[in-house]
């Protein structure tokens, strides 16, 4: 894997939507587990969604606070994972980024050092 570029964070009010995008380039597994953290100003980095991909099939998961809210996917052919979120809150404020483990998934995926490869970032800040 060459790199990892997320794009399409923002500024949005409280119960807007933003998608997330995490283009990866040298990329040549099908079968990966890739996961979105974020990060937001005094706290650590922490989960919040993350897909594995077996024999074609995908399978996704979510922290507590955006469950229900924030949808995981991937385009294959694209090489890029999204980030769906929808009624967003003041506490999502945060940079966001995208990670993939790298061909070997090790479990649980909400652990950061699961993952080998990360991306620089992008800022999404919601007001009230």
């Amino acid at each position: 894997i060459s790199q990892l570029v997320e794009s399409g964070g923002g500024s949005v009010q409280a119960g807007e939507s933003l998608t997330l995008s995490c283009v990866i380039t040298g990329y040549t597994y099908s079968a990966d587990c890739m996961g979105w953290f974020r990060q937001a100003p005094g706290k650590e980095r922490e989960a919040v969604a993350w897909i594995l991909t077996r024999e074609g099939v995908s399978h996704s998961d979510y922290a507590g606070p955006v469950k229900g809210r924030f949808t995981v996917s991937r385009d294959n052919a694209e090489n890029t994972l999204f980030l769906q979120m929808h009624n967003m809150k003041p506490e999502d404020t945060a940079m966001y980024y995208c990670a993939v483990a790298g061909g070997i998934c090790y479990f649980p995926l909400a652990q950061l050092k699961n993952y080998r490869y990360w991306g620089q970032g992008t800022q999404v800040t919601v007001s009230s």
